[in-house]
């Protein structure tokens, strides 16, 4: 048995404050952000020129929640995207508009907020487009239920898709000037093979492990913005068209990331011109633009590999640059079309979605009645703050409170020192635009920044309906505090929703999803891969959702950092078994390797029990260790990983 290092379940050393300050270092996103600055411009600037700013604002506010959902991606996705949101952000400023048209008391006027919160609650744990569409309806029925209406009062829900509908026209391409690697698919295909290269290059050496989750996130983005093949059996994809090129491509790239991820369970390093074979065939992706061109041949080194995984990846790298050549290879995976990252996570009738429309519907009741209760200038401000911050499935609802009033604070001071210079419209109308450009970036780098950068976009459009003076924009900072207050009690410390809601069922489903794909290997009777590239995906993306969740939990304040810590090594150690999958996987077809029962079972109640101490929320207290000498490859991978987990696990009460 190789030498181990150790694994403690202990909490690591970065503190969960410096986690929670640290930004991300996204890319620029070039595109969306001149869409989003473009689109602003054009709508405010015709609200100008016409004499009826007022309906200009509402168009602005179109662009900028169509901007708020528009990604780096095929314009079929982000049409999908937009299409689904902004309605529902029309709807709610119809609501909102008519509820203040109909000049209902306070108490009317909080019940249909209430209401509008618990179906917006609902709808957002559906899935990622049910989470965009109900988060802006609330936030419209709050802003409509508040700001000054135009004439006539339900002309601020009609004019409001004309900006989004900008953003959408501004992204359509226009024919016969892209460049060859212009299509967000063949970018994702190529930052696929950078990320395989960079992972390659760190085989063997204590990197390996966070190289393996920059490739997986980009593999989750290329499944993403796959073109669709027709589902139809009777219309199968012809071989030479673009979206059959893209999901071949695709393909090889999973067979070499499976090549890729049993050598690094192995502690196996690669010789350095087979790790830079995929760097060469990213460059060729993306000079060939991946679909009507090929991108050239890339030449694989001649070497000797001289264990099963290393045979795998040899011949996983040999398809990939035919396939980008433009050439047939025999990849023995099934055309199986990838799982649709749109699916419902849950039904809008379900336990999951009446929990969290009713966590929704609480905060907004209380703020709703605090409103009613206290003098607030602009008492709209309260309940969409609460309708942001309270939003589990983009991160931390506590981090995300304190981020929220610290960035409005920012926000205001920064708008304050602008607006006193005494700005003209049209400098306005700039001011707003460079704010919504900046929005993408922001939004990806930390939330604390986006509440920087949003904040002096909505007081600017405010200012420039005529809506509020700069001596009233610091009473914005008390709404704020008084909005993540009410979060933080009612909607956080208060409500029954703890880490072990997010982190436990992540773990489960990672497990279940890693014994299909056992299951998979371990039955498969010829000497190629069929439909398990589809349950490995589905793993490795089930586990990418539990290390995420991890790390969010790590980046909040005890108890819930000390829980996510506690899970840690859990996490590792699914990661690590399914590096160990994929070496038997390359052990039966290039090493003959017939299972061992006695290890499968091994590794099948090992899984089990793994899954019934998160279903307990007891977290497993053995020391997990992670091997530091390559493996011995004859030796069955299944074997050590049935060790690996059994140390995990060994401490841990029984059943």
């Amino acid at each position: 048995m190789p030498p181990s290092t150790p694994i403690t379940p202990s909490t690591p050393a970065t503190p969960w404050w410096a986690r929670a300050a640290r930004p991300a270092r996204p890319p620029l996103p070039w595109a969306p952000m001149a869409r989003a600055a473009l689109a602003m411009a054009l709508a405010l600037a015709a609200g100008l020129l016409a004499h009826r700013v007022d309906l200009g604002v509402f168009a602005g506010l179109g662009a900028m929640h169509a901007t708020m959902n528009d990604r780096v991606e095929p314009v079929r996705l982000r049409a999908r995207r937009i299409a689904t949101a902004v309605p529902a952000s029309a709807l709610g400023m119809l609501i909102g508009s008519a509820l203040q048209h109909a000049q209902v008391g306070a108490l009317a006027l909080g019940a249909g907020l209430t209401l509008t919160a618990f179906v917006s609650g609902a709808l957002s744990a559906t899935g990622p487009r049910g989470s965009a569409a109900g988060l802006l309806l609330l936030v419209s029925a709050t802003l409509g239920s508040g700001m000054p209406l135009p004439h006539p009062w339900w002309a601020a829900a009609a004019v409001l898709p004309s900006g989004a509908v900008l953003v959408l026209l501004l992204g359509v391409p226009l024919r016969g000037r892209r460049a060859p690697g212009a299509d967000p698919g063949v970018r994702a295909l190529a930052a696929v093979y950078d990320a395989l290269g960079r992972m390659l290059a760190d085989l063997g050496t204590p990197q390996g492990s966070a190289s393996r989750q920059v490739l997986t996130a980009r593999l989750n983005q290329l499944q993403d913005v796959l073109p669709p093949l027709p589902r139809h059996p009777r219309s199968p994809p012809a071989p030479d068209t673009p979206a059959h090129r893209v999901h071949t491509m695709y393909r090889a790239a999973l067979a070499a990331t499976e090549a890729a991820t049993g050598l690094l369970w192995a502690w196996r390093p690669v010789p350095p011109e087979v790790a830079a074979v995929p760097g060469l065939l990213a460059r060729a992706v993306e000079r060939g633009g991946g679909v009507e061109r090929c991108g050239g041949e890339v030449p694989v080194p001649g070497w000797a590999p001289d264990t099963p995984s290393r045979q795998a990846l040899d011949a996983a790298l040999r398809a990939a640059a035919a396939t980008v050549a433009g050439r047939e290879a025999a990849l023995g995976t099934a055309p199986a079309p990838p799982p649709d990252p749109w699916r419902l996570r849950v039904r809008l009738v379900s336990p999951g979605a009446a929990r969290y429309g009713a966590r929704l519907a609480l905060c907004i009741a209380v703020g709703a009645a605090l409103m009613a209760a206290l003098p607030l200038s602009r008492s709209y401000w309260v309940p969409m703050t609460i309708a942001f911050v309270l939003k589990p499935d983009l991160g931390s609802v506590f981090l995300r409170s304190v981020s929220r009033a610290v960035g409005t604070v920012l926000g205001v001071a920064v708008t304050a020192a602008v607006l006193s210079l005494a700005p003209g419209p049209w400098a306005l109308v700039a001011i707003a635009a460079l704010c919504v450009a900046l929005l993408p970036y922001a939004t990806a780098a930390h939330y604390g920044l986006n509440t920087v950068v949003m904040t002096p976009m909505a007081l600017v459009l405010l200012q420039l309906g005529g809506q509020d003076g700069a001596a009233e924009f610091w009473p914005r900072v008390l709404d704020t505090v008084l909005a993540s207050a009410i979060v933080l009690l009612f909607g956080h410390l208060l409500w029954p929703e703890r880490p072990r809601h997010r982190i436990e069922p992540r773990l489960v489903s990672a497990a279940a999803a890693l014994k299909a794909y056992l299951a998979s290997v371990v039955r498969q009777d010829g000497p190629e891969p069929r439909s398990e590239v589809w349950l490995r995906r589905t793993a490795y993306r089930a586990l990418a959702d539990a290390r995420a969740e991890v790390e969010q939990g790590l980046a909040e304040p005890p108890p819930t950092g000390r829980h996510a810590a506690e899970w840690l090594p859990a996490t590792a150690a699914l990661e690590r078994l399914s590096g160990a999958v994929a070496a038997f996987a390359a052990q039966r077809r290039y090493g003959g390797r017939v299972p061992e029962q006695a290890e499968v079972e091994r590794v099948g109640r090992a899984l089990d029990e793994l899954t019934a101490a998160a279903r307990a929320h007891r977290p497993p207290t053995g020391a997990a260790t992670r091997p530091t000498r390559p493996h011995d490859p004859s030796r069955s991978a299944l074997g050590r990983a049935a060790d690996e987990l059994d140390t995990l696990l060994a401490d841990h009460p029984p059943r």
